[in-house]
C-alpha cells in the first residue's frame, strides 16, 4: 500500500514494511526503474525483522512537488537532499540506505556527507558521485557509446522523444541496459506507470543536463555540489555491487573504486546480472544489506 509523507520541497509517496522496531532500511531506484525493482527484496529483508522504506523519487509515480516554483531538478545534491528530509519526516536517525543508479548515487552522498546518519551502505555501481567538473574529459568510445541516450538528452529533440515516447524508450533501455534479463510486458508496464508523473520529464532532462555542466543546478543545493567537487571518501560500511552483463555501467571503472571507501568495504561483480540489480539478483542484493548488517 502507497503511502504518502511531506519531505522538504515533496509529498513523498512510499512504501513502508517491516515491524516498527525493525532496523530502519531505504531501498532507492534509479532510472528508468521505480519501487517494484524492490518487490522480492523486501520481504527478504522484513523476514530478518527490518523496517524497510522504499520511496518513489522525485519525478516518479504519485510523489509530487508541494509548489510548482520549486525548480524541477534532478541533480545529484536535490536526490540526497530529499532522502535526507525523507528520513527526517519519518523520525528516522539512522538506516541502512541501500540503491543503484540515481538511487545508489543518493545513498553515496548521504553516506559520504552525514555518515553519522548511515549504518551502511549498499550501492550498485560503485562509487556514483558524478564529477561533474570533469565530465567534459571524453571516455574511452565503447563507454562514449553506451551514453547516447544522455547526448539525446541535451538536445530539445531528446527532450521532446521522451515527452512522446517515454514507453518505448524506457523499454529500450532496459533491454540495452539488462540484455540477460528476460523481463515480460506486465512487469515493464507496472513500472512504466511510475513515468506519467507530470514532472518525470523535466526532472529526467535537468539530471542529464546538469552532470554534464549544462544548465544551472538548484541554488539551494549549491553548497552540497561544491563539497561533492573534492569526490569526498565514504567511511560506513559498504558493499558495492555490479551485474557482470550490465550494458551501461562505464567499462574499465568501477574496479578502481576502492579508493573511494576508508571503512569496511567489499565490491562483488554479480555474472550476467545488467543494470536493475535488485530486481534481476533480488538474493544477491539483500545478502549485501545483511553483510553491512554484520559489519
Amino acid at each position: 500500500m502507497i503511502k504518502q509523507i511531506e519531505a522538504g520541497v515533496l509529498n513523498v509517496a512510499y512504501t513502508e514494511n517491516g515491524p516498527i522496531d525493525g532496523i530502519p532500511v531505504m531501498l532507492l531506484h534509479g532510472f528508468p526503474y521505480d519501487v517494484h525493482a524492490y518487490d522480492e527484496v523486501t520481504p527478504l529483508l522484513v523476514s530478518a525483522g527490518c523496517r524497510v522504506f522504499t520511496p518513489y523519487l522525485r519525478g516518479y509515480g504519485a510523489t509530487r512537488f508541494l509548489s510548482p516554483d520549486t525548480p524541477r531538478s534532478g541533480q545529484q545534491a536535490v536526490l540526497a537532499q530529499d532522502l535526507l528530509t525523507f528520513m527526517d519526516a519519518l523520525g528516522i536517525e539512522k538506516a541502512v540506505l541501500a540503491g543503484y543508479d540515481w538511487g545508489g548515487r543518493a545513498a553515496c552522498i548521504v553516506s559520504a556527507l552525514w555518515p553519522e546518519r548511515v549504518i551502511g551502505l549498499v550501492t550498485g555501481g560503485g562509487y556514483n558521485l558524478q564529477d561533474i567538473p570533469s565530465s567534459i574529459k571524453p571516455q574511452l568510445p565503447q563507454n562514449e557509446h553506451r551514453y547516447w541516450y544522455q547526448y539525446y538528452f541535451h538536445s530539445d529533440r531528446g527532450e521532446a522523444g521522451l515527452m512522446q515516447n517515454r514507453g518505448e524508450l524506457c523499454r529500450l533501455l532496459w533491454t540495452l541496459w539488462s540484455p540477460n534479463w528476460q523481463f515480460d510486458q506486465a512487469t515493464y508496464q507496472q513500472t512504466a506507470a511510475a513515468f506519467d508523473n507530470p514532472d518525470f520529464v523535466p526532472v529526467v532532462i535537468h539530471s542529464y543536463r546538469h552532470r554534464f555542466g549544462l544548465v544551472a543546478g538548484d541554488p539551494t543545493v549549491e553548497h552540497i555540489e561544491q563539497l561533492l567537487t573534492k569526490q569526498p571518501i565514504i567511511t560506513v560500511p559498504t558493499v558495492t555491487l555490479e551485474g557482470g552483463g550490465d550494458g551501461v555501467s562505464a567499462i574499465g571503472g568501477a574496479e578502481q573504486h576502492g579508493r573511494y571507501f576508508s571503512g569496511p568495504y567489499q565490491r562483488q561483480v554479480i555474472p550476467l546480472i545488467g543494470h536493475n540489480i535488485p530486481q534481476e539478483a533480488p538474493h544477491d542484493f539483500a545478502a549485501a544489506i545483511f553483510s553491512v548488517l554484520q559489519s
